[in-house]
């Protein structure tokens, strides 16, 4: 069952991306005109992308989801976590909601085998089709985003209201795709598990032609998926190709094209069984009736971008980037139940036998599609005693979704047990419309990091966005549609305190847009409340030395809530207004450190999430809200072995704290703590390297429900996988 935050969107004229496109190109020449009488003629160099064409890995991270561009992590004042390549192979990652092992500020929000992920950042959940992006550029992740041609996932936490138009406040996540590397790639992967879960993966990359001017680099994969649980046997392949054309010195053309298709049966969410949480057991899966049938989600995405030097210090770029995305959605799924010993309905959860009421979902033929355009142009100049460092652009971005009617039966269906696992007839009638959506949306941006002296400096962003979203039912129904225009700034000093050390602060703005229902029990229906405007502020400091890199990060986030008041049962009996907010409080510690034979990496986060000063619902207020831990624990260690050479020895903490089931707080899941170890072989016969692994997740193989969400009002327990042994082999060729 397709499990999605359904707030939104909107079809009206605004301004084409070619038409703004065409006025930034303006923009671009006057940027360069300016910048050329800032220097003689006589001190232009040649212009160069040297930055843009260089793909190997820089000794210290540049985070591209910032938008600032050129610095490093270190001397950036934003919270970013980069995960490489290299920790997505040595964890065994295959989906999104595996990178969260490797940072305290994230955790799980509803992932279930089979699904597409979500993902918490700072306790919030990110919305799939507004906090994703690819190479900086809006994608949906309402779908299965493949990692094997991922140079790095990017996650940027906090408030995104200068990266992004309209996003939940946790942060951004970012998708880096390889591209050509300088040296001939040849790499082949083989990894399995005792489950029978197999993966085949090559890479290939390289320049070829005169002076070494176009550049290739090939992902190719192919995995059987098996999970612990009951029936979930699947397949998915993906097939990805980037390009790249050194047109001329300082002319950089890159292109890129991915296939990935994953076709495997869904395994829903437990749920309480009258006031206790069930045992957690991860092999149960209660979508394994004989008709049901595997989920299946294909995506072709692509991206062309080119970009020119004009001066020493400036350069302009376009980028175009088309994802289109198909799902057919199958589950039998669990809701409620009626207890006839009680004579009451349970909405949030099963009976206390373990009974539940099972439906038949289908939903056909779900398509969606992102397409986007952005002209930007960056450079330096000197002005007002300080240096300039310059980003300005326009972002013009589409996105449609549309569907056939589904079918959400479950009179036909009947009850099912959460411990007997009866069999259910089928009822695939699809008579529940659909609702399809529009969204265009204009941003326009600027950046300016302003270095005042070698310790001082200033960061400014600023992001104007105008939105156009409309919704309709495919039976016609419950029209929605809505214009808005709202601007979002960011404020950030940073103090180089030490050659090492970054003193920062920061102040910044996210927006979120809401409409009521277009259902006439709505007495405001089809109207847009005021934009959501999220406000975070943060301070901390970053290190980073021969030996290793740490930094503490303090932020606060306050969210602004919409709810329902009034019955809600009759026409013209509700209406959706702001109600209070939720205020997230938190400290954050990074580090990774080198001792001699020992890796040390972790991380930690201690939140303080509160809802607050609501009027619909006042005994929530001071609850913490559902499936947000209060303290998350992540930690690594690993060892060289010396008198092996190559081989080395690794183990991985995770430990989540309690978190409410409940929203009312009167229940809760405990805290729970992972262990996983693993090592690593490494061997070298002429040029060519193998790497061996063996991975242990949850090496004590405990049990335990690893997250607890509660979306339309019911309570969703997704328990921990059980012990899994990895194997892999890694080797050039």
């Amino acid at each position: 069952m397709a499990f999605r935050i359904q707030p939104f969107t909107a079809h009206h004229p605004s301004p084409k991306p070619v038409a703004l496109a065409a006025r930034l190109a303006l923009l671009t020449l006057g940027l360069a005109a300016t910048a050329a009488q800032a220097q003689t003629p006589s001190s232009n160099p040649t212009p160069t992308l040297d930055t843009v064409t260089v793909r190997s890995a820089p000794s210290q991270e540049v985070p591209s989801v910032t938008g600032f561009g050129d610095e490093p992590l270190s001397r950036t004042p934003i919270s970013v976590q980069s995960i490489t390549e290299a920790d997505l192979r040595s964890t065994h990652a295959r989906r999104v909601s595996d990178v969260i092992q490797l940072d305290a500020s994230a955790s799980d929000a509803y992932n279930a085998v089979g699904y597409w992920d979500y993902i918490t950042l700072r306790g919030f959940v990110l919305e799939p089709n507004q906090n994703h992006r690819r190479d900086g550029l809006p994608i949906s992740a309402e779908t299965a985003l493949p990692l094997e041609n991922r140079e790095r996932i990017e996650l940027l936490k906090g408030t995104s209201g200068i990266q992004a138009g309209t996003s939940a406040p946790g942060g951004l996540v970012n998708h880096v795709i390889k591209r050509p590397t300088a040296q001939p790639l040849r790499s082949l992967r083989l990894e399995a598990n005792q489950r029978g879960n197999f993966l085949a993966h090559v890479d290939l990359g390289g320049r070829f032609g005169v002076d070494q001017s176009l550049g290739y680099r090939l992902n190719v994969a192919a995995e059987h998926m098996r999970s612990a649980a009951a029936g979930t046997q699947g397949e998915r392949q993906l097939a990805a190709l980037a390009m790249d054309w050194r047109v001329r010195p300082g002319s950089l053309l890159e292109v890129e094209l991915e296939h990935s298709r994953r076709k495997q049966p869904s395994v829903p969410g437990l749920s309480l069984t009258g006031n206790q949480l069930p045992a957690p057991n991860p092999f149960t899966n209660i979508n394994t009736q004989p008709w049901s049938q595997p989920g299946l989600m294909q995506g072709l995405t692509g991206s062309l971008r080119y970009e020119q030097a004009i001066q020493a210090d400036w350069s302009w770029s376009v980028h175009a980037a088309s994802q289109r995305l198909k799902a057919d959605d199958f589950l039998a799924y669990p809701y409620g139940c009626y207890d006839a010993g009680a004579d009451v309905y349970h909405a949030d959860r099963y009976c206390p036998n373990g009974d539940f009421d099972l439906y038949d979902y289908r939903s056909l033929n779900e398509r969606r599609s992102t397409q986007s355009l952005q002209w930007q142009v960056k450079g330096s100049l000197q002005a007002a005693g300080a240096t300039h460092h310059l980003n300005v652009g326009v972002l013009g971005t589409r996105y449609t979704e549309n569907g056939q009617a589904q079918a959400d039966n479950n009179a036909a269906v009947g009850t099912g047990n959460l411990y007997t696992l009866p069999v259910l007839p089928a009822d695939a009638s699809f008579f529940d419309p659909y609702t399809n959506r529009k969204e265009r949306s204009t941003e326009w941006f600027a950046y300016d990091r302003m270095v005042w002296s070698q310790r001082l400096s200033t960061w400014a962003g600023l992001r104007h966005s105008r939105i156009a979203r409309d919704s309709v039912r495919t039976d016609g129904s419950r029209a929605t549609s809505y214009t808005q225009n709202f601007t979002t700034p960011w404020l950030a000093v940073a103090w180089q305190w030490q050659p090492d050390t970054l003193l920062f602060a920061s102040a910044g703005q996210g927006v979120e847009s809401v409409v009521a229902p277009g259902r006439s029990r709505y007495t405001n229906a089809n109207q847009a409340l005021d934009p959501l405007k999220s406000r975070q502020w943060e301070m901390g400091f970053k290190q980073q030395s021969g030996q290793g890199e740490w930094g503490a990060t303090l932020f606060s986030i306050t969210r602004p809530q919409a709810g329902d008041v009034g019955l809600c049962t009759v026409a013209g009996s509700c209406t959706r207004q702001m109600d209070g907010d939720a205020r997230h409080r938190g400290l954050e510690l990074t580090t990774k450190q080198k001792l001699g034979a020992w890796t040390l990496n972790g991380s930690a986060m201690w939140l303080s999430a509160q809802r607050r000063h609501g009027s619909i619902d006042p005994t929530l207020n001071g609850q913490r809200p559902t499936n947000v831990p209060n303290v998350v624990l992540r930690a690594g260690a690993t060892y060289a072995v010396a008198q092996v050479p190559g081989l080395s020895l690794n183990t991985r903490l995770s430990h989540e704290g309690r978190r409410n089931v409940l929203p009312d707080g009167s229940l809760g899941l405990p805290s729970w703590t992972r262990l996983d170890a693993g090592l690593a072989y490494q061997t070298q016969s002429g040029k060519q390297v193998s790497t061996w692994r063996l991975g242990i997740s949850n090496l004590l193989n405990r049990r335990y429900f690893q997250e607890s969400p509660y979306q339309y009002s019911h309570v969703y327990l997704f328990p921990a996988a059980p012990r899994t042994v990895n194997v892999s082999l890694e080797t050039s060729f």
